[in-house]
Parts: C-alpha cells; structure tokens; sequence
C-alpha cells in the first residue's frame, strides 16, 4: 500500500510540475522526446536487420557470362562452400551478354539487402571504356567484395607456326610483315593488352576478333589465325595436348601453370602486366557489415584446400584479401585500360 501511495505521489507531482510548465515548452519537449525515441527505434530496427543477415532467403550470384565459361565456373566453385560457411542457400544466376555488361548492371541496380552479388571477370575493368552508354558507374554503384584471383594470358601459337619465339613474332612485325592476332573480341582484356604492346614496340599488327574463346581456340588450333591470346583456362589444355605452343604470359611473374614460357616484361618490355582477374561484387549501397560478413566468408571459402585445388585447375592464382585491396586492384584496371582505350581510339562496332 506504501509502496502504491509513493508511486501515485510522483505521479501528482509531475503533474502539477507540467501544469505550472508553459505549454510551448511541454510541446519542444515532447517534439525532441518523439525525435529521440523515433531515431532510437529506426538504429534498433535498423542493427537487427543488418546483424540478422543472412536470413532465410537465398542469396543468389549473378554470374555476368554465360554457363560454362570461367566466371560460370568460379561463381559454381565457391557457391557451395559459402551457402555452408553462410549457413544459408546460395544460388547461380547467368546473366551473360555484352560483355558482361547486362548481369553487371542487374547487380548494380538491385536491393543492397546483401541478397544479390555480382561474379565479374577482367572485362570490367575496360567496359567503362569502351561501352560509353553504361547505365551504372562501375566505380560508384558497385562495391568491389574481394578480389577471387588472377591469371596470366597466353600469346599462343600453333604448333607447326612460323613463330618459334616470341622475338620472331616482334622481327616479323618490325619488318613490317602482316602479323595477325586473334582475342575474344573487341575491346576485350586479350586485345587491350596487343595494343598496349604494339605501342610500346612501335609496332603494328592486324585484330581478327571472335566471339569467345570457343570459336577462338577452334581456329587457332586449325591454324586459321596464326596467333591467340587468350586466358590459360581456354588455352593450356590445348598447350597440354600440344596443339598450341606458348610464346609469353602477360603476368608479372611467370606462371606456376606454364613455368617455362616468359613474361612479356622480361622479354624486354618493363612494367608490362595486364592479367585477366576475377572478382565479387556488391551494390554500392550494402550495408558495410554485411559487406565484411561476405569479404570474412568469401576469405574463408577461398582458403579451403579443396576450392583452392578447383580453382588452380582453372588456371587462376587465388588472391582473396580485404574489401579495400579489391576496390585499389579494380581502380587501377580501369584507369589503366582507360588510358590505353583513349590514347589508341579504340572502337567497339
């Protein structure tokens, strides 16, 4: 009874303290008290969403080639590791086209709910170049997750070629002769780097561009197209089966897949690197918490032995690392294959 007494005590005396207040200060106070109480409850909600991720629902990879290439194959790789380390389903999405343009723009526009993620390949470093129309900014409206690995190209040759080194490929073209080369495509990371090359061996050779490392591969093998660069994972195993001859490998240092071929920078050209690379992307908006969730998992996956050994078979050097490093990598492929696209006038037709 004590106790009801004191409690309706404090009550009548707040009541008669609000009564004696003026009624414009009652109404600041109970407008800042609302404020407070509303900007409490929004970080409350806002930190059980976020901390509460992954839920129920799945989290889908939206491969930006087509089933079957190495962005299909790195994106199938890891997806079953991470739906474990996650504890939640994780599902592939091909959404291939234009260069990986389309599924990259999907990304960008979709819910940063940590739902949906990008796996790109080196051609996002030069479609901001090269496709002036894009419906995102491959710098502002992604966020790069981490950097999955890299992998050196290979200018190849076929086996009974003329071109027994890569110095008789040089000779030729500064002998003017008509050196042709074959890539991918145009505007792709195999055709940027002969560019780059040409120039800096003041040199000129002709483009024969495919659509895929299918079609190219078929030809070079064929000896329709007297050179190729392309990626080891399209290339080597007809290196292996000696079909093709490898000339030099566009990395920084000689590749443990091709430990005998030399890199383009020791054959005479210092600083020459243009590696393919793959990455995983998010839209720009994720939350950094979950954004540091999926680079820990993504790490995680990356260093199981059994992911490691697929992806080595792919030809690619796993590199994993922090968001940070990611973001410094991806910046400095697209300003550097933007500098190149300009200063050479290259055209997509």
């Amino acid at each position: 009874m004590q106790k009801m007494t004191t409690n309706a005590n404090i009550i009548n005396d707040i009541s008669i303290t609000l009564g004696k207040t003026k009624p414009h200060f009652i109404a600041r106070m109970m407008t800042g008290f609302c404020t407070l109480l509303f900007l409490a409850l929004q970080f409350q909600t806002s930190t059980f969403a976020q901390s509460a991720w992954p839920t129920r629902k799945p989290i889908t990879l939206i491969a930006v080639f087509p089933a079957g290439g190495s962005v299909d194959q790195v994106a199938r790789i890891i997806s079953q590791p991470l739906s474990q380390e996650l504890g939640q389903n994780v599902i592939v999405d091909n959404k291939g086209g234009a260069s990986g343009t389309i599924g990259t723009a999907f990304v960008a526009q979709a819910p940063a709910d940590g739902y949906t993620f990008a796996v790109v390949f080196d051609t996002h470093g030069v479609n901001s170049s090269i496709y002036p129309n894009l419906s995102y900014d491959a710098q502002k409206d992604l966020t790069p997750l981490i950097l999955v690995g890299t992998s050196p190209m290979v200018l190849a040759t076929y086996t009974a070629s003329e071109y027994k080194t890569f110095g008789d490929v040089m000779n030729a073209a500064k002998a003017n002769k008509n050196v042709s080369y074959g890539t991918i495509g145009n505007g792709s990371l195999g055709h940027l780097s002969m560019v780059l090359l040409a120039k800096n061996a003041r040199v000129e050779w002709t483009h024969i561009p495919y659509k895929g490392g299918g079609p190219l591969m078929t030809d070079a093998v064929a000896t329709h197209v007297p050179l190729s660069m392309a990626s080891i994972f399209v290339t080597k195993p007809h290196i292996d089966a000696q079909r093709l001859r490898p000339l030099a490998v566009t990395s920084k240092q000689r590749s443990p897949d091709l430990p005998n071929v030399p890199t383009i920078e020791e054959l005479g050209y210092p600083g020459f690197e243009a590696p393919s690379w793959w990455a995983f992307l998010a839209p720009a908006k994720t939350p950094p918490d979950i954004v540091k969730k999926m680079n820990d998992a993504l790490n995680k996956v990356l260093k199981n032995p059994e992911v490691a050994k697929k992806l080595d078979a792919q030809g690619i050097d796993v590199i994993g690392g922090s968001t940070e490093s990611a973001k410094a990598f991806i910046d400095k492929q697209i300003i550097t294959w933007a500098k190149v696209v300009k200063e050479n006038n290259v055209r997509v037709e």
